[in-house]
């Protein structure tokens, strides 16, 4: 059973909206365009953990978003490991 606490930090963890994903990832609102850009035409195994919740509210996990840009950071250090310098 979720008690209040988690239900908090859920809400804290949670980017409602491209505008919220925008500061989030870029520091800035102003990228909302590039957030709904990575939501539909990147494909889908390079695509951000977004979700859509209600019919057309993009959302997103700060913590989910933390852990897929490290994911990425890694992925890219691997290929870059066999690259000569």
């Amino acid at each position: 059973m979720q008690t209040s606490e988690d239900k908090t930090e859920l809400a804290d963890d949670t980017l409602h909206g491209t505008e919220e994903i925008s500061l989030f990832l870029y520091g800035t609102p102003n990228k909302k365009r590039q957030v709904y850009r990575m939501a539909t035409e990147v494909p889908p195994q390079f695509r951000p953990p977004f979700f859509k919740m209600g019919s057309n509210s993009l959302c997103a996990r700060k913590s989910r978003l933390l852990r897929w840009i490290e994911d990425q950071e890694s992925a890219r250090s691997e290929e870059s490991a066999g690259e000569p310098v």
